[in-house]
């Protein structure tokens, strides 16, 4: 009779510790389910405040030149600067502008002003998706977007030429945009063109 009551009693505690047991692990589960919760609804939150797609990012403040005290020229030279060297890009310019003097018989940086306006497009194309097919819908070109793609092609040209030195080549390109011609024209020209190709599309801008 005692042996059958020692049974008894360790099949109670086996079952109470078993209990136990789930109930641990149960409370276990239970609490790190509710802390993965909290941790995504934390990401999330941060995501859509440091990486939401409708907030813009915010513009650098961009220094003037030391010499003219122009934002324009000094976003400029940033643009045409290789491997942050400063010292050379800002030499390489003042000179380019000094040779455009001699050779246009006007101030240099009139020259690289009237470049820079002549080269400015008014008018490109963006690819828009609609009913399944993608359409090139020309739009009107934003103002500080003109003023980005006139010194990315002036830059790109003048690259491009076939005189010996940098500033020879940045003289002759800005000296050919003020007269209108030159391969910085013609790439806006050819973004016009295409604007005006595709002028059937025009209601599927928003």
């Amino acid at each position: 009779m005692k042996e059958f009551n020692r049974v008894k009693v360790k099949l109670v505690t086996c079952k109470t510790h078993t209990a136990d047991l789930k109930l641990r692990i149960f409370y276990n589960l239970w609490f790190s389910a509710f802390r993965l919760i909290q941790f995504i609804e934390e990401g999330s939150a941060v995501c859509n405040k440091k990486m939401s797609r409708k907030s813009q990012a915010q513009k650098r403040k961009i220094t003037p030149d030391p010499k003219f005290k122009d934002k324009v020229i000094a976003k400029f030279m940033n643009n045409l600067m290789w491997s942050g060297k400063k010292s050379t890009v800002e030499k390489i310019f003042y000179q380019s502008l000094d040779i455009a003097e001699k050779k246009g018989n006007e101030e240099g940086l009139k020259i690289f002003k009237k470049a820079l306006e002549n080269v400015k497009p008014t008018l490109e194309v963006r690819s828009r998706r609609v009913g399944g097919s993608n359409y090139q819908v020309p739009v009107e070109v934003r103002a500080d977007r003109k003023v980005s793609l006139a010194m990315r092609w002036l830059i790109t040209s003048a690259r491009a030429r076939g005189e010996k030195s940098m500033e020879e080549r940045l003289a002759g390109e800005f000296l050919d945009a003020v007269n209108n011609r030159g391969a910085s024209i013609k790439k806006r020209e050819d973004v016009h063109k295409m604007a005006e190709a595709n002028r059937a599309f025009a209601h599927f801008r928003w």
